[in-house]
């Protein structure tokens, strides 16, 4: 049976074999070395993300300027790796500004795009318009209450992956972002204001119809409902739910309530719950929900109405036609 000293001689000799037969006047054993040092590169990137991640991470708290600094720091490894390699294969400094002159040209005539996204990425790593896991909302200018709404999975200098709340992934340049409109959820405080209207007939009892729609938000769980004014700015709003007269319509009263949700994670099921509580309460109420209709007044002054009924069809009101 073989021993393991034995099998390392034969390796040893099998490569001083090999390694007399040049190849594109390069040896096989300085391929091999210059292969060995991108592999040892590659461990080494890996070793030193693992080992300084956790103080980069401390030193900028940004998620995403973290990925960036250790993408960074593993390139950087991996170059000088590359560069050692290429010294191996006695790749001089003409042949490498040759490879570097024709990787410029290439550059510039097919991946100008890419560094378009590359530059736009550091302006969105630099102006913070949001980070990874804000709930962000892509607005559309054509429709813009059917803007795309997501978490921000990733960000890189490229690109920015969002997770959409359809169960879907979309990777968008950052050269498109930086031209988009971006709604940030949760940049700054979770807490978003939301509004609802309610159009209610001017026959109702307003004052009651306000205090439904108050407490209908008021007792929804996910609704702040009390506590100190939240500020915004230089500004600062009640926190309790608020219905107020919006207008007086065509068709009725439109009030307008005011309230905010803790976490603007599940707008729509906030909203619906909302929505239940006041069609519950409303129905024992001096309050009814207006629509469109008219009145038709006939006086003095509106003519003369000329009419007459076919006594065949008046047996059958329900038929009729409108020629």
């Amino acid at each position: 049976m073989p021993t393991l000293e034995g099998l390392l001689g034969d390796v040893a000799r099998w490569l001083g074999d090999v390694g007399s037969f040049p190849v594109a006047g390069v040896a096989v054993t300085d391929v091999l070395l210059a292969a060995l040092y991108v592999l040892l590169g590659w461990y080494v990137s890996k070793l030193v993300v693992s080992l300084v991640g956790r103080q980069v991470a401390r030193r900028f708290r940004r998620p995403s300027v973290t990925k960036t600094i250790l993408r960074g720091i593993r390139g950087a490894i991996l170059l000088v790796a590359m560069g050692f390699a290429a010294g191996r294969l006695n790749l001089g400094s003409s042949e490498i500004l040759v490879s570097v002159t024709v990787f410029s040209a290439a550059v510039g005539l097919v991946l100008a795009p890419i560094i378009g996204s590359v530059i736009n990425g550091l302006f969105v790593l630099a102006d913070q318009p949001y980070e990874i896991g804000d709930l962000i909302e892509l607005v559309d200018d054509s429709a813009p209450d059917a803007g795309t709404r997501g978490y921000v999975e990733d960000i890189t200098l490229r690109y920015t992956k969002i997770f959409t709340l359809e169960n879907t992934f979309l990777v968008i340049p950052n050269a498109t972002m930086r031209e988009r409109d971006v709604i940030n959820y949760s940049a700054e405080d979770t807490r978003s204001r939301l509004s609802l209207q309610l159009l209610v007939t001017y026959e109702g009892d307003l004052q009651e119809a306000r205090a439904i729609m108050e407490r209908a938000a008021r007792e929804t769980p996910e609704v702040v409902s009390a506590g100190p004014d939240i500020r915004i700015g230089s500004a600062r709003y009640p926190s309790d739910p608020v219905a107020n007269i919006r207008d007086y319509a065509d068709h009725g009263v439109l009030l307008d309530l005011r309230y905010w949700v803790k976490d603007p994670y599940n707008m729509l099921r906030v909203r619906s719950r909302i929505l239940e509580r006041i069609w519950d309460e409303i129905e024992d109420a001096d309050v009814d929900f207006a629509y469109p209709h008219s009145h038709l007044v006939f006086d003095d002054t509106s003519g003369i109405a000329r009419v007459s009924v076919d006594p065949e069809r008046a047996r059958h009101p329900v038929e009729f036609d409108d020629r």
